[in-house]
């Protein structure tokens, strides 16, 4: 198997990752006390895939992902409020990538706080109230605390990776 077919069979394999771990998350009844706060297993493939083939092919898991599993398992508002979240939360993770300062559980943390914060302001464009911003200050605690769990997996996970595939970091 040639180079290209390895990197799209392993893209291929991450998006069906990413897609597993939405739907075990929406069968197991995880609540933390807010409405719509979830853990993000999701966004574990994503920052796997940022840090193990680039930030195109994450780019394409992401994006895959969140209209793959919106089609299957959602709707058109909850295909557009993750993506909202979840192009914020990758372009704020790519940027701290690039810095080379920060390991993978801040870069997890960053990006969950800004998911929810991308959703936030697409729910209150939407329902055309703003009120609903009050909402931020515990969307920005439940963002740092999955983002810092997702992040701790993803960093015992990437110290036993055998591979990357362009050496792109």
């Amino acid at each position: 198997m040639g180079s290209r077919s390895r990197k799209t069979a392993v893209i291929g394999m991450y998006i069906a990752v990413a897609m597993i771990c939405s739907y075990i998350e929406s069968l197991i009844p995880f609540y933390f006390g807010i409405p719509g706060v979830k853990l993000g297993l999701a966004n574990l493939a994503v920052l796997l895939a940022m840090y193990t083939l680039g930030t195109g092919p994450a780019f394409v898991v992401s994006v895959s992902r969140i209209v793959l599993t919106g089609f299957l398992f959602g709707n058109a508002f909850s295909i557009l409020y993750s993506l909202a979240g979840g192009l914020l939360s990758f372009v704020v993770m790519w940027l701290l990538l690039r810095t080379k300062k920060l390991g993978a559980v801040s870069v997890s943390a960053a990006g969950g706080i800004s998911h929810n914060i991308g959703q936030i302001l697409v729910a209150a464009a939407i329902v055309e109230n703003y009120r609903i911003l009050y909402y931020i200050p515990v969307l920005l605690a439940a963002g740092l605390i999955t983002g810092l769990l997702i992040g701790i997996l993803a960093q015992e996970l990437l110290a036993r990776f055998p591979f990357r595939m362009n050496g792109e970091d």
